[in-house]
């Protein structure tokens, strides 16, 4: 029996199907050959090191689910030069439903991004039982999954290529949290933080997009950007395209805000601000608005932002609160066009945060490398 779809009770599935974010892998006779238990010494079917290898490069995760002894096969993935290549592994007596469960679980994913792949049928219908979402593929088909539509994401972003890495240093990065037994203030000035922000082109534009789109906690308008419509902005002498990217010394966080910023002839106008929510714990946003407001200052001129409070953005209230943005008192610039409410600040000198080091151009300048964000006084 063969449950990979366009076969058996995928024949009726006529919608498209999401690209495929976690491919899970048994191991014994399905990513190599033989059973370990009783051979002792496998070794891999031939072409499957360039399969995990290419979705890799494509930012699809990859993960395994295997009845075997942990220690004995994990060392065998060593040995074989791939254990790098996989998150999560699933080592152990139990069903593989459980193990594709909490695979998807700690990933946060949804089971219709999940595929499962087994030389075993009654593997493949258990899992299918459990989880009728999950994508399953007999390990026939192992060579031909990189030539499949859902495995090819339309477009490969330069985060997408280092997403394994990114889970990978995330998952170190927290391991060193939970252990840590100072302050948060030192648990971060410990991490060597660096946000880097510059002009957005072609290879950060996707991403761009992206944060527009899924960001909602984080997103002071709650408005998505198209393509083309960013792509618009960023020919526009009139407008500055942002993307703030974060490193640490665990490794990268990845393209993490998106900041489009607008010359007006009395202001700058921040169109949108937004900022993934999982680095909201290291300060980013107020990093942002601090450094906005700096350079603002720098240049002289007063510093609007548009803000339209949706169910999901209180956050983004606050921070801009704090920062020390309040609701515009003429009440012909108190709505901007787009319906937002505008926010206004009389911008001042700031100094970068303590625990994170900023690099970022000078807004409305020439196209030079960013430069560190030095302290006011100096």
């Amino acid at each position: 029996m063969s449950s990979a779809p366009g076969h058996g009770r995928n024949d009726l599935v006529t919608e498209p199907q999401p690209t495929v974010k976690c491919l899970v892998w048994d191991l014994d006779n399905t990513l190599w050959r033989g059973t370990l238990v009783e051979d002792g010494e496998v070794a891999l079917h031939e072409g499957i090191r360039d399969v995990i290898v290419e979705l890799d490069s494509r930012g699809i995760l990859q993960a395994v689910a295997s009845r075997n002894d942990h220690d004995h096969a994990w060392e065998q993935l060593e040995k074989l030069g791939l254990a790098e290549y996989f998150v999560l592994p699933q080592i152990n007596w139990g069903a593989k439903s459980a193990s594709v469960r909490s695979i998807a679980q700690e990933l946060n994913f949804d089971f219709s991004t999940i595929a499962f792949i087994d030389d075993q049928p009654a593997e493949r219908a258990e899992v299918e039982f459990h989880h009728p979402k999950v994508r399953c593929y007999p390990a026939e088909e192992a060579l031909a999954l990189t030539g499949r539509p859902e495995f090819t994401p339309s477009v490969v972003t330069g985060d997408a290529r280092r997403r394994r890495q990114m889970y990978q240093a995330n998952a170190r990065r927290e391991a060193q949290r939970t252990d840590h037994t100072g302050t948060d203030d030192e648990f971060l000035r410990s991490l060597s933080l660096e946000l880097r922000i510059e002009r957005a082109g072609d290879e950060a534009i996707s991403r761009v997009e992206e944060l527009t789109l899924r960001t909602s906690q984080m997103n002071a308008t709650g408005v998505h950007y198209s393509d083309e419509a960013l792509r618009a902005l960023i020919a526009d002498e009139r407008h500055e395209v942002l993307v703030a990217s974060l490193t640490d010394r665990f490794g990268p966080h990845g393209a993490i805000g998106v900041i489009l910023l607008e010359r007006r002839p009395d202001t700058w106008h921040i169109k949108l601000l937004a900022t993934s929510c999982r680095v909201v714990s290291f300060g980013v946003g107020t990093a942002l608005l601090r450094w906005l407001t700096d350079e603002a200052a720098r240049a002289g001129v007063p510093l609007t932002a548009g803000f339209r409070r949706t169910e999901r953005n209180r956050m983004m209230e606050v921070a801009y609160r704090f920062a020390g943005f309040r609701e515009a008192s003429d009440e012909a610039a108190r709505e901007d066009g787009d319906g937002a409410q505008t926010l206004v600040l009389d911008p001042t000198r700031q100094n970068p945060p303590a625990h994170l080091k900023v690099l970022a151009p000078r807004l409305f300048g020439s196209a030079h490398e960013p430069v560190e964000w030095m302290p006011a006084e100096e």
